[in-house]
């Protein structure tokens, strides 16, 4: 309605103003308000339900993610879809809720994990962990457990420094709440998480 008004009276704007800009400088910056309205309220949107920027700290995710690397998880992906063996999420940490932590998927559910001398056996076969190169293996093994209802096993990549399911135990449903989507920071790093 104010930009229909102006448009009605381009002159006025530069009587009152001393404009020389043919009268848009005040609809311009209504213009620009605005979009800049529209354009945040579209970010907290997707930051709000959709995507949300986190910062990797620590090394337990090498080589996929190094330490401080910036990267979008999705927030709707588990809200609409199931999670699988092999992805990477984040949660929050079983024993202290105010942190977050992001791991692979390892065990779904139902799944039968076993770890001998670092080889990960998932329903009696081995599981191929082409993400996990031989120097960051080791050589820790986890007695036979089947995991419960709503429970996911999730471990490090780098396998040798990782404080994962194999310390705090398997992970409920309800405190995964993203999936890793795509390293943004630094340039070098830049992609999809896989």
């Amino acid at each position: 309605m104010s930009d229909q008004a102006q448009a009605e009276q381009p002159n006025l704007g530069d009587r009152r103003a001393g404009n020389e800009d043919g009268g848009h400088g005040l609809g311009g910056v209504h213009s620009w308000l605005r979009d800049l309205v529209v354009s945040m309220a579209i970010s907290a949107f997707i930051i709000v339900f959709l995507y949300q920027p986190v910062r990797v700290e620590g090394t337990s995710m090498l080589p996929m993610l190094e330490d401080q690397d910036r990267l979008f998880i999705n927030k709707i992906a588990y809200r609409v879809g199931d999670i699988h063996q092999g992805d990477v999420v984040v949660f929050q940490y079983p024993r202290d809720r105010t942190k977050s932590y992001i791991k692979r998927v390892i065990g779904l559910p139902g799944d039968d994990i076993r770890i001998e001398h670092g080889r990960v056996y998932v329903n009696g076969a081995q599981l191929k962990e082409p993400y996990v190169p031989d120097r960051f293996t080791d050589d820790k093994s986890q007695p036979e457990m089947v995991l419960a209802p709503n429970k996911y096993f999730v471990m490090g990549d780098h396998r040798s420094i990782s404080s994962d399911s194999r310390d705090f135990g398997p992970v409920d449903r309800e405190l995964i709440y993203g999936k890793a989507a795509f390293v943004y920071w630094p340039m070098e790093q830049v992609g999809v998480v896989r």
